[in-house]
């Protein structure tokens, strides 16, 4: 699901009234249009380590009104900047080959790399670094006041790019999203998703994550949102029944702009 976010809560205090018909506001099924671009950065950190902050970026553009491309990073920190890590990089294209009324539906594709560099880890470490191929579909039912989306995703990794002989990692996400305004500044979304494997040493292993957050438009093309997520996780081979909650939970901050 993905997660969490945010950079500049001066933007808060900034902010005006905001107007009524929002162009972007945290919406699950939201694309871009022709000609624009689109920025959501994110910072976040864990309750269990409130020593290690993460900041993503996702930048993406409007090819026209069917057809979005962006691409996705994060980069993290420990212990006052003692430890760093750049996370995955990834590429990704929305079609739109449903836009009736209040139904959307989109195909998507994503090609991602991780992890790309950390401490005590070369740039592209060859013997760490998975390559992965993503297809997927999202869709749902959207409204001026409510929103239900799902998005269901396919995913085959493996420690080369384009290795396909080799069994690699199969692995599906099925997702759930929602979002309600309740007026013109104000609005509340949650998701929760599931991810698991196919593959024999992973067979009934899997995680969920649920999210919840509200997000206040500063005007019709700017946002700031704060979330929090947890999750539990389902251990495979052995302990094939075994569900554990995650320890602790995350938290973030998110803006959104739509330029």
């Amino acid at each position: 699901m993905k997660k969490i976010a945010l950079t500049s809560l001066l933007a808060v205090f900034a902010a005006a009234g905001a107007n009524a018909a929002n162009v972007i506001d945290g919406n699950p099924l939201y694309m871009p249009r022709t000609g624009h671009f689109y920025s959501e950065t994110a910072l976040s950190s864990h309750s269990e380590n409130t020593n290690m902050f993460m900041l993503g970026e996702e930048f993406g553009y409007g090819i026209n009104d069917k057809l979005a491309i962006s691409g996705r990073t994060f980069v993290a920190e420990d212990e006052e900047f003692d430890a760093m890590a750049w996370g995955d990089m990834t590429l990704n294209a929305k079609y739109r080959v449903l836009d009736r009324g209040a139904w959307k539906l989109d195909l998507v594709g994503e090609y991602g790399v991780t992890p790309m560099w950390g401490d005590h880890r070369p740039f592209l470490a060859e013997e760490d670094t998975m390559y992965g191929w993503t297809a997927g579909v999202r869709g749902g039912y959207t409204t001026a006041q409510w929103t239900v989306a799902g998005h269901v995703m396919f995913t085959y990794g493996n420690s080369e790019s384009f290795n396909w002989g080799d069994e690699g990692m199969h692995m599906w996400t099925l997702g759930v999203d929602g979002q309600y305004v309740i007026d013109r500044n104000w609005n509340l979304v949650a998701g929760a998703e599931y991810t698991g494997y196919t593959d024999d040493g992973l067979k009934n292993a899997g995680e969920w994550e649920v999210e919840l957050g509200v997000n206040y438009n500063i005007d019709a093309t700017k946002y700031v949102g704060a979330y929090v997520s947890g999750g539990m996780h389902h251990h495979g081979g052995d302990n094939f029944d075994e569900w554990e909650w995650a320890d602790g939970f995350g938290y973030g901050v998110k803006f959104g702009i739509d330029f």
